[in-house]
């Protein structure tokens, strides 16, 4: 894979795939630019190479169709203030205009593209409309990790018409740091997972054990494996279809002698509101008319033990409830004792990046991944047709 500080940019045009996926509100406005910041970097370096620059993205899921509600117009206002400079935006991403807008392009000239999903061949990845965008440049970047898991033309079939292809610097650092976790870490590694469901981490927690030495587990998941270990959970989080899975996980791990830490205590509740008189008790006494919604202070105190002299850290999945004050202990105080290991700390998960953000320690982690799903498929071992396509 090519990088974009390795190939020659003077006056070319550059398409630039990024994900400015951001949050609108009903009037339209941009409430979050952390996105359109994330991809700053790559688009600074390549005007300051001499680029004429096309940027394209998705927003939302309009499925095909033209949505006025799903317009990239209000990113290009914000992109405009962040880099203090015009971009033209154009109405659309293909067709006869867009051509000529782009084969009339200056060096440092900047267009927008409109959503490339108002078009159906974006989602199927379709050949003909791959073609079409990469005959509106000589360079392709991508620059969107966080949608590297899924094959759309413009990440995958348009890297077979353009000559030139390579990654910018955000999917640069995630390639990077996702080596130095998974392909070459420094060990002793860790992994600390959280979340509601065991099954939506099963492939995650298979491919983790042959490669970690130590795996710790909260969050609502928690109580599916303390369940299948024969203790009661109460009205806790459980999945009983599950439980078969759960033991062979730990068996498995227990074969590849991973460690496998699961709570042994619990903050618990009646119910999952913020009024909830929360209480802390062993997971061996959990009533049963009592919620787990976050794992307890001696779990914390075991936990953080558990990553004293580690090398590095992976992250997915928050310890309990943190969204309310009461439940957000567990989370907030590994957090802090992740910073405080001193190790590599790879935090990936739309949920686990928030949770971090909220303690105030999203400073102290190494790397927080930009892409939730894309992270934690390539976690567990899958192939990201964004990735494989800048690697052919």
């Amino acid at each position: 894979m090519k990088y974009i500080d390795q190939i020659d940019l003077k006056d070319k045009r550059v398409f630039i795939r990024v994900d400015f996926n951001v949050p609108l509100d009903k009037e339209g406005n941009v409430t979050s630019d952390k996105r359109v910041k994330a991809s700053i970097p790559t688009i600074k370096y390549a005007l300051e190479k001499g680029a004429k620059l096309i940027i394209a993205s998705h927003l939302g899921r309009p499925k095909g169709k033209r949505v006025a509600e799903m317009s990239l117009k209000p990113v290009a206002k914000v992109l405009s203030g962040l880099l203090q400079r015009e971009i033209a935006f154009l109405d659309d991403c293909v067709g006869e205009a867009v051509e000529q807008a782009t084969g009339k392009m200056k060096e440092g000239d900047i267009i927008l593209l409109e959503n490339l999903r108002f078009h159906p061949g974006e989602d199927k990845n379709d050949a003909e409309f791959a073609k079409q965008l990469a005959a509106l440049c000589d360079v392709y970047i991508d620059d969107a990790f966080a949608v590297s898991h899924r094959a759309a033309a413009s990440n995958s079939a348009i890297t077979d018409f353009v000559k030139t292809c390579a990654a910018g610097f955000l999917l640069k650092n995630e390639v990077e740091y996702f080596k130095k976790a998974m392909v070459n870490p420094a060990h002793p590694l860790v992994a600390i997972i959280g979340g509601a469901k065991v099954s939506d981490k099963i492939g995650l927690l298979e491919n983790l054990i042959e490669k970690v030495d130590k795996i710790l587990i909260g969050g609502g998941m928690a109580f599916t494996f303390l369940r299948a270990a024969g203790y009661e959970t109460g009205k806790s989080l459980c999945e009983e279809e599950m439980l078969d899975t759960a033991r062979k996980i730990v068996s498995k791990a227990k074969q590849k002698n991973v460690q496998f830490l699961l709570p042994v205590d619990a903050v618990i509740a009646q119910s999952t509101t913020a009024e909830a008189e929360a209480k802390v008790c062993g997971v061996k006494e959990i009533p049963k008319d009592m919620i787990g919604l976050d794992i307890g202070p001696a779990t914390i105190s075991v936990f953080s033990e558990a990553l004293k002299g580690v090398k590095t850290i992976i992250w997915n999945g928050p310890m309990g409830m943190f969204e309310l004050a009461a439940f957000s202990k567990g989370t907030f105080e590994l957090a802090q004792a992740v910073a405080d290991s001193g190790a590599l700390s790879i935090i990936g998960g739309g949920d686990t990046d928030t949770a971090i953000k909220k303690a105030g320690m999203s400073a102290k982690m190494s790397y927080i991944s930009t892409g939730g799903g894309a992270f934690l498929e390539w976690l567990e071992g899958k192939t990201l047709p964004g990735i494989a396509a800048l690697e052919r």
